[in-house]
């Protein structure tokens, strides 16, 4: 990939109103949109991430069919993250990015950027917000 490519992208995501946060890397959150009136965090496809009320101390528990539904957000530890955004090991050895210490996910129903279907699943998954 070109630099003068990076760079027209990068500027083309702040004219957007859109924040790059690990450019390059395709996996970690390019920053927060407005979504219905409410901010929250997006990956670089500018959906919408989530939190899950069953992770405790910055560990994912979310593994097997849960992962299926819920991917997690995928990281390595050569991104550099902006202030509050970080990464955990999750069992198989793979990073997971975490905003504020809670593991960030996507949610396999949300097929639009803007979608937030996953908010309020079971009463333990919430929109991640800034």
């Amino acid at each position: 990939m070109s630099f003068k490519f990076i760079a027209a992208s990068t500027a083309a995501l702040c004219l957007s109103g859109i924040t790059a946060f690990a450019g390059g890397h395709g996996a970690g959150p390019v920053g927060v949109e407005e979504i219905n009136g409410a901010e929250v965090i997006v990956d670089a496809n500018h959906m919408t991430l989530y939190t899950f009320d069953n992770d405790a101390e910055g560990q994912s528990s979310c593994y097997d069919a849960c992962a299926q539904n819920w991917p997690p957000l995928a990281g390595d530890a050569e991104m550099t993250l902006p202030e509050g955004y970080g990464l955990t090991e999750r069992t198989d050895g793979s990073m997971q990015i975490t905003y504020n210490n809670q593991p960030l996910y996507l949610w396999i129903n949300d097929t639009n950027p803007g979608d937030m279907t996953g908010d309020g699943v079971k009463d333990v998954w919430h929109v991640a917000r800034p």
